[in-house]
């Protein structure tokens, strides 16, 4: 393990004095291209959906400040400098120790591993209204005892579409991209880019929005990659699976913006705990986000229907993050309250199911241990962050979970039934510690901590399973 962890933190250093460029960013909730750079942009951050960053400010030579800045803008009209070429790289090293996955339910023992995922892309630019993306990655998890297709996906096709932006008639600006892409909507608690785990998730999709402030319309169709960990550029379009829909936001709802989808939800092949077969599920979302006088706030509620096999689909859940900030206080303390709620199935055998499907969720969305699933829970998690220099951030939060109903399961991430919970036990699950810090060592390398403490109930308990503890040491070098 410890030759392990040390060629990861060498491969990273190597590279890190190589392409010490540029700003590292978290995860992005728009998902349309950058708009091009005005005359007097400054240079731009790097993003973690790195196909919207716009390098076309370092036409202007004084913002090529940075060593490799030459392959960051390569100018391909000197008559346009809205066509060009951007290279970049992405490299993120993850050491975890988690002492029970699953909560050693069924004997599952505790592992230690680091994960690597590393990610190189070009980005053809041609008049401002076109783009070319590829993207490749190769994913690794060191050490690890279990392998999945969210550990693992050496040498493969990560990203590659065609898009086009361009202004039509009053106001109106048209946007449409074609290929294998990434997606994401809002806090990416159901639909995600899936950044937390070592593979993040891609579709092969088409999506088009039309946009004319403050409204935006949306439509989309995919279907998810399917990835594998045996072979490089092995894999696949899962067409058992298709997720696509229409989705209408407006920016000036009161001090906030408000959000609506429907969307429709095919699996050909799903497995529930008390269904199986094709699931069709039409599904509508609403979400108000905003912030006012100090207060932020992030509320967001989905409701299901349809059909799995033979039985009929009616499932639910609700979520929000909200907080206030001390803005004159030192540290600039925020106090937080996450709340979430989602369905499980009451009646197991009635001809219904009622667990919710979280779609494609995030894995990071209550902590990086990937203990709590979004299905059958009821979760309240109040948290305190501070900052005590301009780039450290620390945060602390316990999380209270109980089940929504004894029936169903406990669940895991990201839909995981933990054996011997269903129609068992109480509805409390558990209580959860959580300690994280991050910190931005330089624009373009950062770095964090988080720890995890899951102290359980007895209906796990008696399952068969123990308190559980995470540890994760990260860092990430974008370029």
């Amino acid at each position: 393990m410890a030759s392990t962890l040390t060629q990861g933190m060498l491969t990273l250093g190597t590279l890190a004095l190589a392409c010490a460029v540029t700003a590292s960013a978290r995860a992005q909730e728009d998902d349309t291209i950058e708009t091009p750079a005005a005359p007097a942009a400054t240079r731009p951050a790097i993003k973690s959906n790195r196909w919207q960053e716009d390098w076309s400010a370092l036409a202007d030579p004084a913002l090529r400040t940075e060593p490799l800045d030459g392959l960051k803008y390569i100018p391909l009209d000197a008559t346009n400098a809205q066509t060009y070429l951007s290279l970049g790289l992405t490299l993120r090293e993850r050491f975890e120790d988690n002492e029970a996955p699953l909560f050693g339910v069924g004997g599952r023992k505790g592992d230690s591993y680091v994960i690597q995922r590393l990610q190189t892309h070009l980005d053809l630019r041609i008049d401002g209204h076109w783009q070319l993306f590829g993207q490749f990655e190769d994913a690794r998890a060191f050490d690890k005892t279990t392998l999945t297709p969210a550990d693992q996906n050496q040498a493969d096709l990560r990203q590659a579409f065609v898009a086009y932006s361009g202004d039509l008639d009053d106001g109106i600006t048209l946007k449409v991209r074609a290929g294998r892409q990434e997606m994401g909507f809002d806090r990416q608690r159901f639909v995600s880019t899936r950044d937390g785990p070592n593979v993040r998730q891609a579709f092969d999709a088409v999506w088009v929005n039309v946009e004319s402030a403050p409204w935006r319309v949306i439509s989309f169709w995919s279907h998810p990659v399917q990835y594998r960990t045996g072979e490089p550029f092995d894999d696949y379009s899962n067409t058992h699976l298709q997720y696509g829909g229409i989705r209408v936001e407006h920016s000036g709802v009161g001090p906030g913006e408000l959000s609506a989808y429907y969307s429709r939800y095919q699996n050909d092949t799903a497995k529930y705990l008390d269904a199986s077969g094709l699931e069709r599920r039409d599904i509508f979302d609403v979400r108000y986000a905003g912030a006012a006088a100090g207060f932020d706030w992030d509320v967001e509620g989905m409701a299901q229907w349809g059909s799995v096999g033979p039985k009929a689909v009616g499932s639910w859940a609700v979520g929000a993050l909200t907080g206030y900030t001390l803005s004159d206080v030192v540290w600039t303390p925020r106090l937080g309250l996450q709340a979430d709620a989602a369905s499980g199935d009451d009646r197991p055998g009635d001809g219904r199911l009622g667990t919710f499907n979280p779609l494609f969720p995030n894995g990071y969305y209550f902590a990086l241990a990937g203990y709590t699933g979004y299905a059958n829970l009821i979760h309240l998690k109040p948290s305190l962050t501070v900052k005590p220099l301009p780039k450290l951030s620390l945060m602390t939060a316990a999380g209270l979970l109980w089940r929504q109903t004894t029936e169903d399961a406990v669940y895991a991430q990201p839909t995981i039934a933990v054996p011997g919970t269903a129609g068992k036990g109480t509805p409390w699950t558990g209580v959860y510690g959580q300690l994280r810090a991050d910190y931005a060592v330089t624009a373009n390398l950062t770095t964090a901590v988080e720890a995890v403490h899951y102290a359980i109930g007895d209906t796990l308990r008696r399952a068969g399973g123990h308190d559980s503890d995470y540890l994760g040491i990260e860092v990430k070098l974008g370029w």
